[in-house]
């Protein structure tokens, strides 16, 4: 079964890998997909999405390389029971990568930038509630 939230656009640039991966951050992030809890099997989230099992298994070794999760022989593949530190110039490529995405975005959509930063604000808050942490 998929996991509630994650799906997958076929026709948007972003690879389907991708969108695995991201939308499974997502789900971990907001905590839907707890620590140490299954994901679903290569093959029944390959079916359930309707793309090839190869696509499935290169979302998920990112994911298991970036230590979001854990395969178990014989048992499946977890949530890790922690988020791992990033080190701190790998977390800041990914933001980095990340701002843009979100700015062509809201760019694109004819957010102005207080809009744009509202929006990423209620986003993270609902994702890590007492990770506010300063604005500079």
């Amino acid at each position: 079964m998929i996991p509630r939230g994650l799906h997958v656009e076929p026709r948007d640039a972003v690879p389907i890998w991708k969108q695995i991966e991201e939308g499974m951050r997502r789900l971990v992030a907001s905590g839907s997909l707890k620590p140490e809890s299954a994901v679903p099997s290569v093959r029944d989230l390959a079916r359930d999405l309707q793309v090839n099992p190869a696509t499935v298994v290169r979302a998920y070794q990112h994911l298991v390389e970036a230590g979001l999760l854990v395969v178990k022989r014989g048992e499946g593949t977890f949530v890790s029971a922690s988020i791992p530190a990033v080190p701190r110039a790998e977390r800041s490529r990914a933001l980095g990568e990340g701002a843009l995405r979100y700015a062509s975005t809201a760019v694109t959509v004819g957010a102005t930038r207080d809009e744009a930063a509202r929006a990423l604000d209620a986003a993270f808050s609902r994702l890590a509630p007492g990770k506010e942490g300063e604005r500079k």
